[in-house]
């Protein structure tokens, strides 16, 4: 029996659906403190968040001997070390994965595209293993079906990569009807989805810069999180 097609909403996890700029930003701070190399700017330090890390590290001109040591001791500030004060929880230190918060209206906005009978997967380019911590501690996983990242070992870095990984495994079958729409807030999610044949929806919310969205060809932008279930059942019509 042939399964009912599906439509598919994949979602960017920073800046999509977590404010999550102070623990990415305190992280590379400590990895640049380790490594005694000079600071980048705020600016350059916000465009952090949406690359993988190490992609970031050469952009910034960290020499290719230290790449390793840069990934490393960013990994572990943002994993492991509870360096940070918990925005949710003031006075208790938290590693900078935990140091962000759901966007407001995130929770009920993705509910109400359950309920429609979207399937919502998650498709970050953050490594899955740092991924998934996230979404258990703020439920995110509960909000959603599925989970992919990026790997650890940089074989899966980039997003078109993570999208084609989440559609292996959810048996993606434009043949059958299966339809699918990237949700996100930056220019990876943008050129990840055109890479793999899809739109995306970008996310003004975020941390995308003034036009980045439109011009790296996201086929809309809408500027709040309460616009999402609309603009989607719209897509999808």
């Amino acid at each position: 029996m042939t399964a009912a097609p599906r439509n598919i909403v994949l979602l960017d996890l920073d800046g999509t659906l977590t404010a999550s700029a102070p623990g990415i930003i305190a992280s590379v701070r400590k990895a640049y403190a380790d490594m005694n190399l000079p600071m980048p700017d705020d600016a350059e330090l916000q465009r952090f968040i949406g690359p993988a890390i190490i992609e970031s590290l050469q952009r910034n001109h960290v020499p290719d001997d230290m790449l390793q040591q840069g990934v490393n001791a960013y990994r572990s500030y943002y994993s492991e070390i509870p360096a940070f004060d918990d925005p949710n929880d003031p006075g208790h230190k938290v590693p900078g994965h935990l140091c962000c918060t759901v966007f407001d209206g995130i929770p009920e906005q993705l509910a109400s595209l359950r309920g429609d009978g979207f399937m919502l997967a998650l498709a970050t380019a953050k490594p899955e293993y740092q991924a998934r911590p996230v979404c258990t501690h703020f439920h995110i996983d509960r909000m959603i079906d599925e989970i992919y990242g990026a790997s650890r070992d940089f074989s899966r870095l980039k997003k078109d990569q993570v999208i084609r990984y989440a559609f292996d495994n959810i048996g993606f079958d434009p043949a059958n009807g299966d339809r699918a729409l990237m949700v996100g807030d930056r220019w990876t999610d943008v050129d990840g989805a055109i890479a793999c044949g899809l739109d995306c929806l970008g996310c003004r919310w975020g941390y995308a810069e003034p036009n980045e969205l439109e011009e790296h060809g996201a086929y809309r932008v809408i500027d709040h999180v309460d616009q999402l279930h609309d603009a989607v059942s719209e897509y999808f019509g």
